[in-house]
């Protein structure tokens, strides 16, 4: 036999023994899992792997700088590090908020879920007399957590009192004539008819010194609402279950054109028992959860106005019965697809209340309290 012979027949061997390990070594994997798109609840959402829930992931990143003076709580007074004079200077902050939204279809209707948290770092005073404005970590903010099943909400959320009726235009500044007081724990109920009608009934715990109930008797809040193409009408009324007060707006929105919009609404509420005499500086001058503005009447009307598919105009005015007025305007322009640059300009004129206070004719208004203000305010926000 000859040496080639051999050689052949030894490569041979090896072959059909590697050949009968490989066959020995076939794993059969499994099918891959794909992250399947989920349309039910609108853009971004995706089946969570092995369930039938739905999730999206979102937030933002935004960072604020102004200038100019707005009250004692504007962020633009400090004091000079060697000298201890107050001076002025710039208005910053930096968020990221982290979101999250759920759902989920069930025999009892839809289960979501949403939740925010918002990290801030930047400055801020601490009043007109230490206007510590120093640049810091601020607090953790949890902004939304709320479970809601068919109509039934509950969790953390903001008032119905503010967020059913809309908030007062697409400005920055909004300081003069504030429209309610946000951060609640809540238990609510939202009716959809079907044909534009809709409505809202919540208990809440309200917040604060001032807002978070006394007893075992919630605040309550009840909206209706009714939209049709050209615009909606909107009523809410709130009853403040710590001093028996009740507060309202009535709001309008028109839809002149697809690219103009308008709105108006109008606040009413009794002072009563809100002006008790407490020592509290915001309840002793008739301030109350709901009803943050000065005297028993506010308004805010204002307008947007997309002039093209990247950029829109924004005017607020508001003012309330103690003469406390206000003008903001900005031009927010998209630079990209979910970055959006604003600028903003603003004047406030403080008329019988300055910030936190009703009667003001014996104040000694400093720099950091004008009677007329002007400022402004530029935002850089990523949307994801």
């Amino acid at each position: 036999m000859s040496i080639k012979s051999l050689l052949l027949g030894f490569a041979s061997a090896i072959i059909a023994v590697s050949g009968a390990r490989a066959a020995d070594a076939v794993v059969e994997l499994e099918p891959a899992e794909y992250v399947k798109i989920c349309d039910v609840y609108g853009a971004g959402y995706f089946y969570i792997p092995g369930t039938e829930s739905c999730l999206r992931i979102g937030g933002y990143v935004r960072y604020d700088i102004g200038v100019g003076h707005v009250g004692s709580n504007d962020g633009a007074r400090t004091s000079a590090v060697r000298t201890g004079d107050h001076r002025g200077t710039w208005r910053n902050n930096t968020r990221f908020a982290f979101k999250i939204w759920t759902g989920q279809e069930t025999e009892l209707g839809a289960l979501k879920t949403h939740s925010e948290t918002r990290f801030d770092f930047g400055n801020r005073n601490s009043g007109p007399d230490i206007p510590q404005n120093y640049a810091s970590k601020r607090e953790i903010m949890l902004t939304f957590a709320w479970i809601q099943l068919g109509g039934l909400r509950v969790g953390k959320d903001w008032s119905a009192f503010d967020t059913f009726i809309g908030y007062a235009g697409n400005v920055l500044n909004d300081m003069t004539a504030p429209y309610g007081g946000l951060d609640t724990n809540a238990v609510q109920y939202y009716f959809d008819a079907g044909n534009g009608l809709s409505a809202v009934v919540s208990l809440e715990k309200g917040s604060g010194v001032v807002g978070s109930i006394d007893s075992y008797v919630p605040h309550v809040v009840g909206g209706v609402k009714y939209t049709q193409g050209r615009g909606a009408i909107t009523s809410v009324v709130a009853y403040d279950s710590n001093y028996g007060s009740v507060a309202s707006k009535v709001r309008v929105d028109v839809n002149v054109t697809s690219e103009f919009s308008l709105f108006a609404m109008l606040g009413y509420g009794s002072n009563g028992r809100l002006n008790d005499g407490s020592s509290n500086v915001i309840d002793a001058h008739g301030r109350g959860f709901y009803k943050q503005w000065g005297g028993n009447w506010a308004f805010w009307a204002g307008g947007t106005y997309k002039v093209t598919e990247k950029n829109s105009l924004n005017l607020r005015f508001s003012g309330d019965q103690i003469k406390n007025h206000s003008v903001a305007a900005n031009v927010a322009y998209t630079v990209v697809a979910g970055f959006t640059a604003t600028v903003e300009v603003y004047y406030y004129h403080y008329g019988n209340c300055g910030v936190g206070m009703v009667d003001t004719s014996n104040v000694n208004w400093t720099d950091a309290e004008k009677k007329n203000s002007v400022g402004g305010t530029i935002r850089f926000q990523r949307s994801f």
